[in-house]
């Protein structure tokens, strides 16, 4: 249903969360090294995502431009951030869009925010909260996508 992007994420435990999301919304994962932790098959990854990890649709590229390169950028590209004040349920998502997520340390890097400020999201936080954890942002920003497209979703 949509292209969920985690750009080097450090947790295996929320990657494993993550993938167990996507197997669940029809999603694809996309994941972007380096990680923060050794390799995407390690116990904890798959333990967190279960014996659904197995029938998964996920992908791993080596940067950023090799993920680029067999997915070029288009105005379908969406990036999660704290960095901006359009929120997630303000942007109309279509079937097929790319989400990103950054590090769980760092967000996504600010050259890359910078060069697609339209494309930039956020999830609204109050008590001068820093950030959600990540598996919880994408499940938010992943099931908004839903909501706005359940009829695609539930003809799947």
């Amino acid at each position: 249903m949509f292209n969920i992007v985690l750009l080097e994420p450090r947790i295996p435990g929320n990657v494993g969360t993550i993938g167990r999301l996507a197997f669940g919304t029809n999603s694809i994962l996309h994941l972007i090294k380096p990680y923060g932790f050794g390799e995407i098959s390690e116990k904890q990854v798959r333990r967190a995502g279960l014996d659904y990890w197995f029938d998964l649709e996920v992908y791993e590229y080596e940067n950023i431009e090799q993920f680029w390169e067999k997915n070029p950028q288009t105005n379908r590209h969406f990036f999660a951030t704290t960095k901006t004040k359009k929120l997630y349920f303000e942007q109309q998502f279509e079937k097929g869009d790319y989400l990103y997520f950054g590090r769980e340390d760092a967000g996504l890097p600010g050259e890359l925010l910078e060069n697609n400020k339209e494309q930039a999201i956020n999830i609204p936080m109050k008590n001068d909260a820093r950030s959600l954890n990540l598996a919880n942002s994408v499940s938010i920003i992943v099931y908004e996508a839903i909501r706005q497209n359940f009829e695609l979703f539930d003809a799947i």
